[in-house]
């Protein structure tokens, strides 16, 4: 007798997903279902519906029609409590206020942990330390918010979502106000994470990287696959409106994408 193993379940998914603000339609009729342990990157050219889509995944947007589930319950029912223990979201303009420290800052991460029988305690003071040592910004932890540049603030913010030790991690666009260094730094140690992570991304090359890309456009999901499949010269066409073609590096081999205006 054959034994029917049982499907595993998706960290993340949606279904029929529509929103609609102020009149106009944000995301259309999108199904998306995200695999245990990828990296998915989220490109689209401006206002095709990338940071509206991972607002309404985190569950602080409620979708005009559809469903979204998240570790296969539905997402709408959780209480945010288990939600926070189960995922977190990096926006593009968080902010935190300013007379805050940095390490109390990325300790803010462990709030869904704690309670009046579990207070912040040894473990959770390493994983705050981790946290900070992961992003590069252990030097920072003594550091006021205030006082942090762009970048600076980007990767306390990152820090304090990993403190979370959250399952599905969202980061939306999260190489703003970086350099170059810690951009590909901060790429390379997310998709090392043993984390989903769902990542929206301005530049294609980085997303090149990524497990998977899901392209918008005009709020619509209109291509998933492997990146090489997905961002072919065609669809970059229609969709960004550039030329576009791959050049190999001679140095390792790697495909990137060379643009030019139509």
């Amino acid at each position: 007798m054959t034994v029917m193993q049982p499907r595993p379940v998706a960290p993340l998914a949606c279904q029929s997903l529509n929103l609609q603000l102020s009149g106009n339609r944000v995301l259309r009729d999108i199904d998306l279902t995200v695999t245990a342990g990828e990296t998915l990157g989220i490109v689209g050219p401006n206002g095709s519906g990338k940071s509206s889509l991972l607002k309404v995944l985190a569950g602080l947007r409620t979708p005009s029609s559809g469903s979204v589930q998240l570790l296969g319950e539905p997402l709408a029912r959780l209480p945010r409590r288990r939600v926070a223990q189960a995922l977190a979201l990096v926006e593009q303009q968080a902010d935190t206020l300013d007379a805050v420290r940095v390490f109390d800052a990325v300790a803010l991460g462990r709030t869904p942990w704690l309670s009046a029988l579990a207070p912040f305690a040894h473990e959770d003071h390493a994983i705050v330390e981790q946290a900070l040592a992961d992003l590069d910004a252990t030097h920072l932890r003594a550091r006021v918010w205030s006082s942090l540049s762009g970048g600076e603030r980007q990767r306390v913010h990152i820090a304090r979502a990993l403190a979370q030790r959250p399952r599905v991690l969202l980061l939306d666009e999260p190489t703003n106000h970086l350099d170059i260094q810690h951009q590909l730094s901060l790429l390379q140690q997310v998709q090392a994470l043993p984390v989903t992570t769902l990542v929206a991304l301005h530049d294609l090359n980085q997303a090149l990287t990524c497990d998977r890309v899901a392209v918008l456009d005009q709020g619509r999901l209109v291509a998933l696959g492997k990146p090489l499949e997905v961002l072919t010269p065609d669809r970059l066409l229609v969709t960004f409106g550039v030329h576009a073609r791959y050049l190999t590096d001679p140095f390792d081999g790697a495909r990137i994408l060379r643009f030019r205006a139509p």
